[in-house]
């Protein structure tokens, strides 16, 4: 059993550090907001941290999830931050869907404290981490990965390493991209079913079968047609992750016109008060 910390204890944190305290790991946490972090500790035993640095200083494993690049240096790199307290030969896990550039920014700032970062970001929202059943892709050297993935497979069902720094990230950048074409499609076929007057549970209950379809239609296709969008990934984090996508193609060449259209159907979705809809509120905007 390793000692852990956990910075970040929000709707994807909360449950993935439950999910190592109860494999029996030493977990200490961080929230910025304490009532959370205490409420954790009422819930799950362990001990909370006053700032990021305290809850790194004895930790084998740190790990971190919050909300994006800006929020990811100050409890890394800030006056507080984890890495001034990091630990020669510690590992660094970051959770974050963030850049690839600040995931390389971090594993050169780790390596010259002798510590080891791997760039994490996870799929599965949070219903994944409740249930102990992510799916994460890894950026960064092999040892560090090969000694990190046991503890996180705490809460995952799949891990990889997929190569340097920032690969972690931009295989999730991949992940976005095809859910938002996924979903797009999904609400355009829907929509089209209603207005030809096709009963469309059944039409979902056949073309399921075939090669239409997904996780998102066996998974999201009935609640799309009753109007529920309470499912987690909210459409603000989705444009936040689309953003970054857009930002890494200006950057490698790469061509992403649906994705850069799908984005904007969301920006649509936000000015229909679906800022906190889940992402299978696509269709919303072709009622």
């Amino acid at each position: 059993m390793a000692r852990v910390a956990f910075i970040g204890l929000g709707v994807m944190g909360y449950p993935m550090a439950g999910h190592l305290a109860a494999k029996g790991h030493s977990v200490t946490v961080f929230n910025r907001s304490p009532a959370r972090a205490a409420a954790w500790v009422t819930q799950h035993g362990g001990a909370r941290a006053a700032t990021p640095a305290e809850a790194a200083a004895a930790a084998e494993i740190v790990f971190c999830c919050v909300g994006n690049d800006d929020d990811l240096r100050p409890v890394t790199l800030g006056e507080c931050g984890a890495f001034a307290t990091l630990a020669q030969g510690a590992i660094f896990v970051d959770h974050t869907t963030a850049s690839a550039t600040v995931a390389r920014e971090l594993s050169a700032a780790a390596e010259q404290r002798g510590a080891r970062f791997v760039d994490a970001p996870v799929s599965g929202g949070q219903a994944g981490a409740e249930n102990g059943a992510l799916t994460v892709m890894c950026g960064g050297a092999p040892e560090p990965y090969a000694a990190a993935e046991p503890v996180i497979l705490a809460y995952a069902r799949a891990c990889r390493l997929m190569g340097p720094a920032g690969a972690g990230q931009l295989t999730k950048m991949v992940n976005q991209i095809c859910i938002a074409g996924l979903l797009q499609g999904l609400s355009e076929g829907l929509a089209f079913a209603k207005k030809a007057g096709l009963d469309g549970e059944a039409v979902l209950e056949v073309i399921s079968k075939g090669a239409a379809g997904s996780w998102q239609m066996e998974n999201r296709g009935k609640t799309m047609l009753a109007g529920k969008f309470d499912f987690g990934f909210a459409v603000d984090w989705m444009r936040k992750d689309l953003g970054i996508c857009l930002a890494e193609a200006d950057l490698n060449g790469a061509a992403l016109p649906v994705t850069a259209l799908i984005d904007q159907f969301y920006k649509d979705v936000q000015g229909l008060g679906g800022a906190r809809w889940d992402t299978s509120s696509l269709i919303e905007r072709l009622k």
